[in-house]
């Protein structure tokens, strides 16, 4: 609730969810559903502008199949997105063959929430099978290529599912310092994959972070691209110090590979300045930067990292 009301006020946009597990009890992932059943039917309830509920769940290695089919039945019931993280790390892979003899998306198959309404998180030890379930089951996927980075766990097919015509889009999974970084490191990571430097074009990549990641959650036709009709959602660039000449042909490839976000000039967001010479409109950023010390010191405290005062 207190981030779909920090949402409201900085008039940006976001779906939000509480991710669902049983790392401690089953109790515990039921609870987590439920949650987000209650901030769905909030959010639906008082029409909060520019925020969307969804359901979410942990790795599959953390989740019975029971809570998988009941968050398959709410997501029908209430006729929003569902988001799983799916083969991280080969751990998750094992873990699905141990305890129930198949893989990771086969598992996510056989229980029923595979759909055209889920977007699987990571999906980076995918084998071919697994993206033939994917692509039939109409589910999409996130790359989160900077996490996957930080936690060493590998690097997704993006490739081989942009040629199956899997939908692919952006996402950071907490590694959120720097979009454009996030970008960059999706272009040169596959080309290091796949040992071709032709391996994903500028624009591809560009779209990705845009009307593909729309897509993931059905926005495609509302945001993603300036067209008509549109939400009204840019971020405007300055490219100085460019020292090439930007035109049609090479703006694609100069953001993807030398911009970050310290070239953010202005944020609008469904027509709403946020920001305007890289200051924010909507709220007082330096009092934010203080209330969020604030609040980590505490979560720090019950997390016994630092002693109290």
């Amino acid at each position: 609730d207190k981030v779909a009301l920090a949402v409201e006020r900085s008039k940006i946009r976001g779906i939000i969810a509480f991710e669902a597990t049983e790392r401690r009890t089953h109790a515990e992932g039921a609870k987590g559903a439920r949650e987000n059943e209650r901030f769905i039917r909030k959010v639906k309830k008082e029409r909060i502008h520019r925020v969307q509920g969804m359901f979410s769940i942990n790795a599959s290695s953390t989740v019975s199949d029971e809570l998988l089919w009941y968050t398959r039945e709410l997501a029908n019931r209430y006729k929003v997105p569902v988001t799983s993280n799916a083969s991280e790390g080969l751990a998750d892979v094992y873990h699905n063959y141990e305890y129930h003899g198949k893989r990771t998306i086969e598992r996510l198959n056989d229980t029923g929430l595979l759909g055209s309404d889920v977007v699987l998180a990571h999906s980076v030890h995918v084998n071919d099978d697994e993206l033939k379930i994917i692509k039939k089951r109409g589910a999409k996927v996130s790359h989160n290529p900077m996490s996957n980075m930080l936690n060493a766990v590998g690097v997704a097919p993006v490739m081989k599912m942009l040629s199956m015509e899997i939908p692919v889009g952006l996402g950071d999974d907490g590694y959120f310092f720097d979009g454009f970084e996030n970008i960059r490191a999706t272009y040169l990571l596959q080309k290091v994959a796949t040992h071709s430097p032709r391996a994903l074009s500028p624009m591809e990549t560009l779209e990705m972070a845009t009307i593909k990641g729309a897509e993931l959650y059905g926005l495609q036709n509302e945001l993603g691209s300036i067209e008509h009709g549109k939400l009204a959602d840019v971020i405007i660039l300055n490219p100085a110090p460019a020292p090439i000449p930007l035109r049609s042909d090479n703006v694609a490839g100069h953001i993807v590979n030398a911009v970050g976000g310290r070239n953010v000039e202005t944020v609008i967001v469904g027509g709403n300045i946020i920001m305007v010479g890289r200051k924010i409109q909507t709220m007082d950023e330096a009092e934010v930067a203080k209330m969020a010390k604030k609040s980590t010191e505490k979560i720090w405290q019950k997390l016994g990292l630092v002693k109290g005062r």
